[in-house]
C-alpha cells in the first residue's frame, strides 16, 4: 500500500462521534463521512442534530446527555442496531464550564463540568471497548482534551482540571488496551475560532475587567503562529489518527494549536 493510501481511513470504518452535531464534533463527523466512513453522532442538542441530519442524511444519530449512563447505553444500542459494531470512538463531548476565581465558582457548576467532561469519557469507553475488541480494522479511541490539558488556566480551573484528567485517562487506556490492538490518543485543540471561543473570550474579559477586543488580542499573542485554528484542522488530525498511517501511534497527546505558549 502506498504512503498516500495509508493516510486515508479505511472505507466503511464505523465511527462514533460524541457531541457530534455542531462545532468540532460536526467537523469531525463530516470529515469521516467524506472519507467514506459510516458515522454515528450523539448530542444533547436536538435542533443541532436535526440540522446535521438534514445536511447529511447518511449520518445516523442519537439524542443523549453524555453525563447520564443510561442515555449513553441507548446510544450504543443504536450503534449496534445500525452498524453491528464499532471501529473508532471519538469522544469529543465537553463543556466550557464556569469562568471565575476559584472561591467564586459554584459547586454545582464544578460538578457539572466534571460530569460532562470527564465522567462521560468513562461511560463511553466502558461501552465502546467490548465492541472495539471485536473490530478487525485497527480499532482506536480518540479523546478530545485541550491545550488547557497541558497548561495551567487561571479562572478556568474546572475546565483545565478535567482536560488534564482526560489525558491521564487516555494514557491509561493506551497501556490497558494495547495488548488487544486498540490504540488510544488525545487531541488537544487550542484557540478554535467559532461561537464557543467567542463566548469564552467574552466571559474571561468580563472576569478580568478588560475589553473583548483586548482579550482577543491577548489570546493571539500567546500563540506562536498568531492565529486561531479551525475545527477542520482538528478533524484532519482525527482522520490521520484513525488511518493506517497512525497504526503505531498510541498513548499520545497531540496539540493542534499553533503552539499556544501559555494561557
Amino acid at each position: 500500500m502506498s504512503i498516500t493510501a495509508l493516510l486515508q481511513p479505511r472505507p466503511g470504518l464505523r465511527v462514533l462521534v460524541t457531541a457530534g452535531a455542531s462545532g468540532i464534533g460536526a467537523a469531525v463527523a463530516r470529515a469521516f463521512h467524506e472519507a467514506g466512513a459510516r458515522v454515528h453522532v450523539c448530542d444533547i442538542d436536538r435542533a443541532a442534530l436535526g440540522r446535521l441530519s438534514a445536511e447529511l442524511p447518511a449520518i445516523s444519530s442519537s439524542m443523549a446527555d453524555a453525563s447520564v449512563a443510561k442515555e449513553v447505553d441507548l446510544v450504543f444500542n443504536d450503534i449496534q442496531a445500525n452498524f453491528g459494531g464499532l471501529d473508532v470512538l471519538i469522544n469529543n463531548v465537553g463543556i466550557a464550564g464556569p469562568t471565575g476565581a476559584v472561591q467564586d465558582i459554584d459547586r454545582g457548576d464544578w460538578e457539572r463540568t466534571v460530569s460532562v467532561n470527564l465522567t462521560s469519557q468513562f461511560y463511553f469507553a466502558r461501552r465502546a471497548v467490548p465492541m472495539l475488541k471485536q473490530s478487525t480494522v485497527d480499532p482506536s479511541i480518540i479523546v478530545m482534551s485541550s491545550v488547557a490539558g497541558r497548561l495551567g488556566y487561571a479562572f478556568r480551573t474546572p475546565y483545565a482540571s478535567t482536560k488534564w484528567a482526560v489525558i491521564g485517562f487516555m494514557k491509561s487506556l493506551a497501556i490497558e488496551l494495547g495488548p488487544q490492538g486498540i490504540r488510544a490518543n488525545a487531541i488537544l485543540p487550542g484557540v478554535v475560532e467559532g461561537e464557543r471561543m467567542s463566548s469564552v473570550i467574552s466571559a474571561r474579559a468580563a472576569a478580568t475587567g478588560v475589553s473583548i477586543e483586548a482579550m482577543q488580542e491577548e489570546y493571539l499573542r500567546k500563540i506562536s503562529l498568531r492565529r486561531m485554528v479551525s475545527s477542520d484542522d482538528v478533524a484532519a488530525m482525527a482522520l490521520f489518527l484513525s488511518s493506517p498511517a497512525a497504526r503505531n501511534v498510541t498513548g499520545q497527546a497531540i496539540s493542534v494549536d499553533g503552539n499556544v505558549e501559555y494561557l
